[in-house]
């Protein structure tokens, strides 16, 4: 006994400075915000939309993040020991992970305490080869990780993927360390390591304890764990109370980051006990919420709200009376739409087909989309890359851009979509009725859009039928290949361009590329495109690749986003996630400076 209580005592010590660290009042810190879209689904590699990436990306974790004040920007050890030692030829990654790092307590690990090891991260990125999932970013690892393609084909042919199996590129060396071995150099391959949907690390007795439900029962080595979760409605994350010793650090390279890392430096994460998300998909009422003191963030303001929020770029008088605060934002995203290249009516590589894609790009109004649907926030694309990425040319003028209702009809008409039963609309070469299928949904920015698309294409014959469904029923149906035509955005999660190209690549056909579209000669470039260095021959061969996609037109982009971010006086801290989701760690709340609601 007299050993035990002296024993006792110095943990109970420990336990206690380690609580210190925490302000007293840290359960009483709750974030509030909305998402305008519902999550799907929180199994990282099972995720495409980024809402469900937000959730995930708090929970579990990758080897590396990003810096979160550092511009430009720069990849940092999240869970490793060190960034990852590349060989000379850029073929071999070797990986350690950080010891004394523990998954969330859960009942698939039977009351032990579970620590994160090598082999983690190994079976999860085996995960993205399993069929069963339809992971969007296999084509990230299939053919690029040595051995991938042979245990992919082993896996469809016989329905099922052995976990057990060794793959050549994916090598545990010991309890902390592992290797992963490309075909080839791929340059940006290492950014893989920090996107949760590629690299976020599972636990196997938790996908086998949970099964086809494991994407309800999220159970990670992050700053948050789920709390409560009403699909669609609301979502609840607590601080991780498993979650190891890490304090803010960053690097501060302009005075914003300056400014923030005075404040924040060497305070305990995460600082924020409680992280309540509302789903609220109409903008007006996720305006309301923000205004009236429910929410301490609105991320991306409303379209048709940002003039009275920001007028002339500056906080509105009687917001900026209440400290709040606003924050203009160029985002690396994108919205276009996508064809389905299966589709007997929108799809196919004949050039009666090709054209028709090209003439309902051209009869697309997107100026009138941004004024009508974005209250003038948004620039009109040229190209699929997407700005602050490495091959983005803010002076490259394309077709993307042309709004030409004349040209339009000219390419139909040359083509044989004309109207032969006289009803008003243009009908398919062969006669058959031609009716444009687009999917939609009930949100009023996505009406408005909806709303000009229609009237645009009435202008040139083509008859449009609206298919409105909730945007994840949506999103499961592209995946499928169900749909016709969808509007849709995207965002890039890594500053290499290559990533926009993903959609174009046949291999991920049910994950990242929506269209369908399968050209051999585009899998073939956008491989070049990977393995290639940074120089004149790679800026070649993105060029080119933007020729194709706009020769062949699976997707028609329309416009670069611009949107503003707003935050009440009580959140501290706070700045926009350029590339990544994980930022609620970095932030603090301030409740002396909270209004009463």
């Amino acid at each position: 006994m007299r050993r035990i209580l002296p024993a006792l005592a110095a943990t109970l010590a420990v336990v206690a400075a380690a609580a210190a660290d925490f302000p007293p009042d840290r359960a009483q810190k709750v974030l509030r915000y909305a998402f305008e879209r519902a999550e799907t689904t929180f199994d990282p590699q099972k995720t495409s939309d980024v809402y469900s990436n937000f959730v995930e990306s708090a929970i579990f974790e990758t080897p590396l993040d990003y810096d979160y004040l550092a511009r430009p920007l720069r990849l940092v050890p999240a869970t490793l020991a060190a960034m990852p030692e590349i060989s000379a030829d850029g073929k071999t990654y070797t990986l350690r992970v950080k010891p004394g790092i523990y998954f969330t307590d859960d009942p698939a690990f039977k009351g032990k305490r579970r620590e994160l090891i090598a082999a983690d991260y190994v079976y999860s990125m085996k995960r993205l080869m399993d069929p069963k999932l339809s992971a969007p970013l296999l084509g990230e690892f299939e053919g690029v990780v040595a051995g991938t393609e042979q245990a992919i084909e082993r896996a469809r042919k016989s329905g099922r993927f052995d976990y057990d199996a060794p793959v050549e590129g994916l090598k545990v060396i010991d309890r902390y360390t592992f290797q992963i071995k490309l075909n080839e150099p791929f340059y940006n391959f290492i950014y893989n390591l920090a996107d949760c949907r590629a690299t976020c690390a599972v636990a196997r007795e938790v996908v086998e304890h949970y099964g086809d439900d494991v994407g309800s029962h999220p159970v990670g080595t992050g700053p948050y764990k789920l709390a409560f979760w009403k699909r669609a409605s609301r979502i609840v994350l607590e601080a991780n109370p498993d979650y190891r010793e890490e304090y803010f650090h960053a690097e501060a390279t302009d005075d914003i980051g300056r400014e923030i890392l005075a404040v924040q430096k060497g305070k305990r994460l995460p600082m924020i006990g409680r992280v309540e998300i509302a789903i609220i998909e109409e903008e007006q009422p996720r305006w309301l919420s923000f205004v009236n003191g429910e929410a301490d963030l609105a991320y991306r303001v409303g379209y048709q709200f940002a003039p009275q929020a920001m007028p002339n770029g500056k906080v509105a008088p009687n917001l900026a009376k209440r400290g709040i605060r606003g924050y203009p934002i160029v985002e690396t995203a994108t919205n276009f739409y996508f064809f389905n290249m299966d589709d007997p009516v929108v799809g196919g590589y004949g050039p009666e087909k090709v054209a028709l894609r090209r003439a309902i790009g051209l009869g697309i109004d997107t100026r009138n989309i941004i004024d009508y649907a974005y209250s003038g926030l948004g620039k009109i694309a040229q190209t699929p890359v997407l700005p602050h990425t490495s091959a983005y040319d803010p002076k490259l003028k394309t077709e993307f851009s042309d709004h030409d209702p004349a040209r339009a009809r000219a390419l139909l008409d040359l083509y044989g979509y004309v109207d032969r039963n006289g009803d008003g609309w243009r009908d398919l070469p062969d006669g058959s009725p031609l009716v444009m299928k687009v999917a939609t949904t009930s949100v009023q920015r996505d009406r408005k859009i909806a709303e000009v698309l229609t009237k645009n294409m009435k202008a040139i014959g083509l008859q449009v039928q609206l298919m409105t469904a909730q945007w994840p029923e949506q999103l499961k149906a592209a995946r499928a290949g169900k749909l016709q035509i969808w509007s849709l955005a995207l965002s890039a999660a890594a500053p290499d361009a290559v990533g926009t190209f993903a959609r174009y690549d046949s291999r991920q056909i049910g994950g990242q590329n929506l269209a369908r579209f399968s050209l051999p000669a585009f899998n073939v470039l956008y491989d070049k495109m990977q393995t290639l260095p940074d120089g004149p021959e790679r800026a070649a061969a993105f060029r080119e690749a933007e020729l194709l996609s706009l020769a062949y037109m699976p997707y028609k982009f329309t416009l670069n986003r611009l949107s503003i971010d707003m935050a009440q006086p009580q959140l501290v801290g706070y700045r926009r996630a350029v590339f990544w989701q994980d930022w609620w760690q970095f932030v603090d709340i301030d409740n002396s400076l909270r209004r009463t609601r």
